[in-house]
Order: C-alpha cells, then structure tokens, then sequence
C-alpha cells in the first residue's frame, strides 16, 4: 500500500511516497517496507527507537516531531497514538466496516457478557470472534489474551482475520484503558454496551468522573444502537452520553428489557425476561444476580440485532460458565470451592452475596490486591469480606513491585474498621492461603477465592510465574480428599 493511501485517513499529504509493506510501533519489529509509528508512552518515547526502526529497514516515520538526519519520509501528525489505529484501519481495509462489532464496556460483568452474546449470536447461526480478557477467538483459533483490549494497530489486525475467517460479528471488551489510549480508534461499532462503574483504576484515571469519561467515549463512536444498564448510578449519565438510541435494561428501573420473578440458587438462576420482543422464562446454567444482569445485558443486544427471542433464550441457557467467572473447583468435596475474577470492592461484594445466599455454613473467602494500582480500594475490600465472610485469609494478588505484606497489611486495616478484632488470616503466600482455605472448610461451607479468576500467573519484581488459583484449588482438595 502506498504511504500517501494511508495518509489520507490523517487529512494530510506527504512529499515523497513510498510504498509500505507493514506498520509498526515496536521498532524491533520493523522490517524492509515498514512504516513505523513513534508512540510515546508511559515509560519509553517511540521517538527515541526511531533511528533503530530505521536502521532495521523502516521506509517511513509517523511521527509528533521531525526527527533529523533520518533519510526517509516523515509524516507529522498531532497525536501519534490516534493516528495508529486510523492508518492500521486503512492498511487492513477497515475491517470493522465489514463486521457488526458490539463493544462492551464497564467495571465488572465485561467478560461474562461478551461470552453470552457470542453464544445467542451462534444458536442465530452466526460466525462470531471474540476478544476479551480471557481470549482472543478468531474462527476455529483461540489464544489467549494479554491484555483486555489489544493496542490499536493489533485490533485492526485481529478484526481483519475475522473478516478472512468469514465472522460476521466481533464481540469485544472494550477497557477504560483503551478507550483512553485510543487503541479503539479507526473501529465502526456496531452496538456499545454499558454494564456498570464501580471503584476500579484510579490509580490510572485519577478521578471517578475521569474514568466516568473514558468509558463515555465508547459511545461516541458507536453508529448502530447503544445497551445501558438503567440500575446502575450512572447508567442514565452514560444514556445521555450516546449519540446513538439506546436500549435500557435492569431489574428494579423501568427498563425496556427486564427481568422479573428472579430466583437465585446455587446450581443456577431463573427468570422472566420482559422485552418488547415478547417474554419468556429463562432457566440459566450460572448463578448469581450479577449474572441477570449480564444476561439481560446480552438478550438487550441481541434482541436488537434481529435475533429471535426463542435464540435469545436458547444461547444463554446453553452458556455452562466462563472461565474464572464463578468456577466451581469440585473433586467431591462436602463443601463448595469457587474461584471468581473478583478484583474491585463491588466485584467481591457482588460473589460474596451470591456465596453468602447459596451457602448453608461459613463463608471462607481468600483474597489480596494488585501492587501498582489503585490503593484505595484495598481497605474498602478489606471491610466487605469482613461483613459479608465469617473466615477472611488475605494474601498476595499480583503484588508487582510493592511488598505483598505491605499490601495485605492495608487491606487487613479495613477488616479490623469493619469487625473491631483480629479475627483474621494474613498470609502472603498465595498457595499456602489456599491450602489453609481448603484444610479449614467443613460440610456446607463455601470456599471463595477471589481475584485471579482464570489469569495463570503471579506477578513479583517484574516477574511472571505460572500460577493458577484453580490448579492449586484441585490440588489441595485431591491432597485432603483423593
């Protein structure tokens, strides 16, 4: 493709053109024919790796600021970051004009919604791909997933595969990081789904209304339909922010899709779902009422996509769960043991309702919080397993750089606002935790371990290990159990 096609997305022209065989940002994967856009970032300035892109065989430079004595084309633009994901638009031949994308985005539920319309949308006989937290699908290809949502120039790819693949619709979470850092950018959505904004990234967005901002900016871009959860505090907010109609779904507001006659138990949910479309009676697989409204989030889209309400019904009822979202770990154990992604205080205060209502016994709930982020909530985590579990153990969750004993030591702060006492658990090691989880369990208890849910790592120091709360939970229950 020549440089002057892909400029022209920018409104601008170029002086000499050249032809481009492919876009990077990462200078160490430039090669003959590249066109390699200088990012600036948090940490390193693309500017600086520029030379070395160059060197490696980049033909031409997008760039914030002219570079000297570099001998190839120099394209200047505003905001190299914007201007990544249009050109990468423009290289794939904008992939997302040729699929239906749907957006979701919000706090908690992103990855358990997305997975819900996929499976409507496939009872409907469509090719679906998905991009989330958990995993990338394209076709017959899964793998899994670094980051919630790629940067721009690898989204524009992925959504290109799908197109080759013969998806007729792409379902991905849309993070508030991304909207932000404009990796969504270039993309035509569809439909854009809002699920719910609780305390989560501050650390990144400094403010409530900042993060309230960046998750507004889906709606923006979103040309079809908007789905909004008129339950929560800010869904009305979010409503107003969409330039396209919008779909409102709940439990206790007026709502277009709703649901009603809600009953919650340990092996699933039913409900009445309510729609303009008709009503029918859903029997859900998955339990929990974070998981109505998920539902309720995926039949609002789906129902205004065209799909029958007979499909609507049929994929959620054969949705059997989603990785780490509520997993329950069983080797024949008399107690329960579920592993769930909870990482914010309304994400673990939303499990631990659903284990309180479902658990005859203690409540038994293993927990930490991320290093590096938002420290803010780690009290207010601490103070919700207090009220609502009867055995709190705090342990390490991705402690990055910081002190995992540091951490847990913030968090146990909020236990003893909450209790008064130190009737509590620290221990740092997050296998040892588990295990002493397991060894403490009595029939009709419930076991939750709460944070991780399907990532399968631990980060200390800059290090990654393998490290799967699900692997260990099996493991420590075949030790007491086999």
């Amino acid at each position: 493709m020549r440089l002057q096609e892909l400029v022209q997305e920018l409104g601008t022209v170029v002086g000499h053109d050249v032809d481009i065989t492919s876009i990077v940002y990462d200078s160490r994967e430039a090669q003959p024919g590249s066109l390699f856009v200088a990012v600036p970032g948090f940490r390193f300035d693309g500017h600086d790796y520029a030379a070395a892109a160059v060197q490696r065989g980049a033909v031409a430079l997008m760039v914030e600021r002219l570079l000297p004595d570099l001998p190839v084309p120099q394209v200047v633009v505003e905001d190299a970051r914007a201007a990544l994901g249009l050109v990468g638009a423009a290289f794939y031949g904008h992939p997302s004009r040729k699929l239906r994308v749907i957006g979701v985005t919000g706090t908690n539920g992103k990855t358990t919604t997305t997975y819900m319309i996929r499976s409507i949308l496939q009872r409907a006989g469509h090719t679906v791909g998905l991009i989330g937290t958990i995993e990338t699908v394209v076709g017959n290809r899964s793998s899994a997933s670094e980051r919630t949502t790629p940067e721009s120039l690898d989204l524009q790819r992925i959504l290109a595969e799908m197109v080759e693949e013969g998806c007729d619709y792409a379902v991905m979470e849309v993070s508030s990081h991304a909207l932000e850092l404009k990796r969504t950018d270039g993309i035509a959505f569809r439909c854009g789904v809002f699920t719910n904004l609780t305390q989560d990234h501050l650390d990144f967005h400094k403010t409530p209304e900042d993060y309230f901002r960046s998750k507004a900016k889906l709606f923006k871009q979103v040309a079809g339909f908007g789905v909004v959860n008129f339950d929560d505090p800010k869904g009305l907010s979010m409503a107003a922010e969409s330039k396209a109609p919008v779909v409102g779904y709940g439990v206790e507001r007026e709502a277009q899709v709703r649901a009603g006659d809600v009953v919650v138990e340990a092996k699933g949910t039913a409900y009445s779902l309510h729609t303009p479309w008709g009503t029918a009676r859903l029997k859900l697989p998955v339990t929990g009422q974070f998981n109505v409204y998920n539902s309720l989030a995926a039949a609002a889209v789906c129902l205004g996509e065209g799909i029958s309400l007979a499909a609507v019904r049929d994929g959620l009822e054969a949705l059997q769960g989603v990785p780490g979202r509520f997993e329950l770990i069983d080797v024949g154990q008399p107690f329960a043991v579920i592993v769930d992604y909870a990482h914010t205080p309304d994400g673990l205060d939303n499990v631990l309702r659903t284990a309180r209502a479902m658990t005859a016994g203690r409540v038994v709930v293993v927990f930490g919080a991320g290093g590096d982020r938002d420290r803010s909530k780690r009290p207010i985590m601490g103070e919700i397993a207090a009220r609502l579990g009867d055995l709190v153990i705090i342990t390490s969750d991705n402690p990055r750089s910081e002190d995992p004993e540091e951490i847990c030591a913030e968090i146990a702060a909020g236990v003893r606002r909450a209790t008064g006492s130190e009737d509590y658990v620290v221990e740092p090691d997050r296998r040892t935790a588990i295990r002493l989880a397991v060894a403490s369990a009595r029939p009709g208890d419930t076991v939750l371990i709460a944070g991780k849910g399907h990532e399968a790592y631990q980060e200390i120091q800059g290090v990654r290990t393998h490290f799967d709360d699900r692997e260990e939970a099996r493991k420590a229950l075949k030790e007491l159990y086999a």
